[in-house]
Formats: structure tokens, sequence, C-alpha cells
């Protein structure tokens, strides 16, 4: 396969429609006849034994069609990625300010605000846990210790010339993306759903409305065009709105649509994970890393999620880009009374990086080196170092010698002399240099979470129609899959067209996450243009030679260039791909 689009700085596929406000999110889509808004009565309180929910009178308002609570549930009313530990609704204790607890429906969104404030929660008081330090003193922890260790670390601490311990505090993150979270459902027959949504994983979608309002994951379909932004936030977070929305349709058999505000989506979705972190290490003069020991302590808010993923991230990056020969990592999740923390751009590894470079830059100060010679002299690939904690080795590894190239271009060492004289003299300011090196696992930690799947159709005309489980939320996968099969069938860009990612064209998808989805669906894809490719190749050798007898029809000599098909020993005989692809649906070709 010839590459000439794979490559090109193309405009976003979304680009014109962004510009124009022709580009359709969620809220953008024009609400069907009858179509119902809805939203959600929160907890008052962040902890709390629930005795009752009063919806009277917001059912007695004017516009509002339904209220529901746990009780009007079908299915199960608890979810979740890893353990399914998160209620959809409310039941007996509350855990978050915020938390919903009642479903309203009404015709407008001003009814539905009003009719929100209308809903009356009776609760008792309790005491919440809002600290990650107030969770290890009462242990409030969520799942297990996780552990990684190799060598003996409390030898090598005693017998290292130099001993520090520390602690490092990292706080949590908004992802804060522009399109809050959405959801819009439409019922169907047979009790069926479809559900378009706003989210990185239309799978996840799918598979907890399904559980959720006892149905089958057959008679769920889960939609998404695009999205606006997601940094993680709407990997496992986007399920509540939607299963809102699928419960009124499903309900009411009207279609649902549910639109977070900023201010709902900033209170109640999970951010990046907070982490108290308490150090140890062990180091010779030259900074050295001998041994270290660290707990890594993460605020996991009110439920499971996606916390156990992420803290096993934290544990693989917690070496950064350098080598422990001595190394004791351990991981607790604390339960706190903060709404379930989430996935987020880098997914438990800044935390952790972050951390040793921390840990590193305490080395320096200490012995009175400047950071990066420490750095240095840790790195991967100095020497014989090139095993990380959990058993991984780099074959080739040209850390050490990049370090060096951005050091000696950057003029680091020159930098540094300036910012250290200014901040000798200087009263009002002080200045800061650092030069870092990274390393980052790229895919899912889970096995089977590193697959895909893509169906392509090749029309009569030419024309090409992808689709895969990646979703776009402007990260520019659509274009990415858009070249290779358009290289793949060496046709032009503009003959192939991304379709809207559906649960009923991909099934059993993974989340677009882990910078993995142009690799994984982008494989995908070109494994099933192969498979197109060689059916075409076989039919395209018997219609080229077939006006020459002494030409045997071989698909090896076949050849894919510049929208044309060629048999290379008579290249000055062609077909359009296009002319290629009608004889080939009126012989039955599978295309």
């Amino acid at each position: 396969m010839t590459m000439t689009n794979v490559g090109k700085s193309l405009p976003h596929d979304s680009a014109y429609g962004h510009v124009t406000g022709q580009a359709l999110f969620l809220d953008d889509v024009s609400p069907l006849a009858g179509e119902l808004q809805v939203g959600f009565a929160g907890s008052p309180v962040a902890c709390g034994r629930l005795s009752g929910i009063d919806t009277a009178a917001a059912l007695a308002l004017p516009g509002v069609e339904a209220c529901f609570t746990a009780m009007d549930i079908p299915g199960r009313n608890s979810f979740g990625t890893i353990v399914q530990d998160e209620p959809f609704l409310a039941v007996d204790e509350l855990l978050y300010l915020g938390q919903p607890v009642a479903v309203i429906a009404a015709q407008s969104r001003d009814v539905l605000l009003e009719a929100r404030q209308a809903v009356r929660t009776d609760c008792g008081p309790g005491d919440p846990v809002l600290t990650i330090e107030e969770a290890i003193r009462r242990e409030r922890f969520l799942g297990l210790q996780q552990r990684l260790a190799r060598g003996d670390v409390p030898r090598h601490l005693r017998q290292a010339a130099h001993r520090l311990t520390g602690e490092f505090r990292m706080g949590g993150q908004e992802q804060f993306y522009l399109e809050s979270q959405a959801a819009i459902a439409y019922p169907a027959e047979q009790d069926q759903l479809i559900v378009h949504a706003s989210t990185q994983n239309p799978t996840e979608v799918q598979a907890v409305v399904a559980e959720v309002l006892g149905l089958g994951q057959h008679q769920v379909v889960c939609v998404c065009k695009r999205l606006g932004g997601a940094f993680g936030g709407k990997e496992s977070q986007s399920t509540i709105p939607a299963l809102m929305a699928a419960l009124v349709a499903l309900k009411t058999g009207r279609s649902a649509r549910v639109i977070y505000n900023k201010e709902d989506d900033m209170r109640v979705t999970g951010k990046r994970h907070a982490y108290f972190i308490r150090w140890e290490v062990g180091f010779d003069e030259e900074g050295h890393v001998e041994a270290l020991r660290c707990e890594f302590y993460s605020n996991g808010g009110a439920a499971t999620d996606l916390s156990p993923a992420i803290l096993e991230r934290t544990l693989f990056h917690a070496d950064n880009a350098y080598y422990l020969p001595h190394v004791e990592l351990t991981g607790r999740i604390c339960f706190t009374n903060l709404p379930p923390n989430t996935a987020f751009r880098g997914f438990g590894g800044p935390q952790a990086m972050a951390a040793i470079e921390n840990i590193l830059e305490t080395i320096a100060r200490h012995l009175g080196l400047d950071a990066l010679a420490v750095r240095r002299r840790n790195l991967y690939g100095v020497g014989q170092r090139n095993t990380t904690p959990y058993g991984q080795v780099f074959e080739k590894n040209h850390l050490p010698e990049i370090l060096e190239l951005l050091a000696t271009q950057s003029h680091y060492e020159k930098r540094r002399q300036q910012v250290d004289g200014r901040n000798a003299v200087s009263k009002t300011e002080l200045r800061g240099l650092a030069l870092t090196a990274m390393k980052f696992g790229i895919a899912f930690t889970s096995k089977f979470m590193n697959q895909a799947n893509a169906l392509v159709n090749v029309y009569a005309d030419g024309t090409v129609q992808i689709s895969s489980g990646a979703t776009e939320m402007g990260q520019g996968v659509s274009v990415k899959l858009q070249q290779m099969v358009a290289d793949a069938f060496a046709i032009a860009t503009d003959r192939v067209v991304v379709m809207p990612t559906s649960t009923e064209k991909n099934n059993n998808t993974s989340p677009t996450a882990a910078s993995a989805s142009a690799d994984l669906n982008g494989a995908a894809a070109l494994a099933a243009c192969r498979q197109i490719v060689q059916r075409l190749r076989v039919f395209a050798a018997q219609q080229l030679v077939a006006d020459e007898p002494s030409l045997q029809p071989s698909a090896l000599q076949i050849v894919f260039s510049d929208g044309h098909v060629h048999d290379r020993r008579r290249s000055q005989t062609q077909i359009s791909f296009a002319q290629l692809c009608h004889a080939a649906r009126r012989e039955r070709i599978d295309l």
C-alpha cells in the first residue's frame, strides 16, 4: 500500500462545520414533537441517610410530565466499569452533594428548573469524609492495596549514604470540556432505545443502559457523531445522563433530552484524582537513587469508577524515566464523600511522574547539585539499566542522547547560570528552570481492551464509508481513519467518509482513550480494506486480461494507483476504481 494521504496535513473533518455552525452537537439537534427536557434533583448534603423523597410538589407544576426515583428503575440500580458499586439514583445512603435522587421530565427547561427545586429530600445528617488524610485516619478505602516491588528496599535504605523522607500532594483537576454531559434517547419498537450520547465509550453506555433498565444489549443502540471535548471525563461519567434520558424515554414513550449546565456538570461529575504521597529514598553522594519506597493515596470519591485502573497506572509510572534498582510502591484508593473521580488525560501517570520529579529535585537540593545532573545519572539507558520495576525491558533506549541533545540545543547550562545569578540578587522575583524526561505507556493495561473492529463499505460508484468504535472529540481520529482507508484503495480522501460511531455497526468496542484509538481502530479498518482489496484484485485480474489470451489472470500483478486499477504487465490499459466497483457489484463480488 502506497501512503499518499497518510501524513498530509488535512483540515479537521468538522472544521468547516465548526466555523459555520453547521457541525451539530447534541443540544443543536432539533427536538422531536413532544420531546421532554430531563434533569435531576440532587442530594442536599454530602453525607446522610435518605429517609424519603417527596415529588408531589414537582409533579403538580404545569408542564411536569414525570418524576422517577430508584423505585421506578426496572433493572439494577447500580453500575460501574470495574466494580458495580455506584447507584444510579440514591436509595438509602446519600454519598455526595448533588448526587441524583430523582429524575424529572418536563416540557421545557424553565419548568424543569422549577421542578428540580420543588423536590423535597428528607435525610438525616452524616459525618462526611472530605479529604485523603481523613480517609486514611478513618481507614475508609475503596478496594484492596496495590503493590509493585523489586529488590531489597529496607536493606538498601539502611545502607544508603543519604536518606530522605517527604510528602507530596497533588490536587485534582476539572476536565472542563466545552460541551457539557449530554444525551438524547429515542424510544423505538419492541422496547428498543436509541441513545445519542456525548461519550468516549458508546459500548459502556449501551451496556449500562441495558442493565439498569432491564433490557438486553441488543435492544439498545448508542450513537455518537462527535463530542465537544472529553479529556477522560466522558469515558465512564457519560453513563448517568444517558441513563436519565433512557429511563424517561422508556417510561413515557417520548424522546428525552439531558443537557447538563456547566454548574451541574462541575458539581456532580468526577475529576482527576487528587493524590497524597509519602516517600522515603536512599541515594549516594552523586545522587544515584539506591532505594525508594512510595505510598500513593488517591482520592477516589464515593464509588470505585475507574480508580483501580488509574492507581495501577500510577504505580507503572512511578519510575517515570529513571531506573530504580530497589523499589517498593504501594497504593490505596481513599473513599471520600465527593463525586466518584474518574479518567483524566494521563490516567494516573502524571501524578506519579510529578512525585518522582519532586523527589529528584529534593535530592538535588540536599546535595547542592543541579537537578538535571541528578536526572541524567538516574536515567534509563545509563549503563545497563534498562528494566522497569514491572519487568519491561527497553531494548532501544535513546533517552540519554535525547536529553543531552535537548540540553545542548536549549542552552541549558547558560540559562541555569542566568537564573541562578538573577535569583541571587533579586528580592522580588524568583525564577525557575527545569529539563525533565518522560516515559509514558501507550494503550490499555487490561489486555482485552486492546482490540477494535471496523466496518468498511465500498459502494458501486467507488466511494467508501468507514465505521469504527473510535469517537471523534476534536483529536482528529476521523481524519486519520479517512486517510488510511483512502490509501488502502489508492483513492482521494474526499471519496471516503467516516460515519458516526454506533454500537449497531461496531460492537463490544473499547473506549476512545489511552492514546490508542487511531492505532487500534485504524488497524481494524485496514484489515477490512485488505479483504475487499483482495477480492477486487482477483476480479480485476480476470477483467483486465480477458481480451489477451496470452496473459494469465494474476491478482499479484494488479496495481491500485491514483484512483485507477491496472495490470502491471499492460499498464496502458486501466479502469477507474469506480468502474471496477460497479462491475464487481454486478458480478456479486462482496464489497
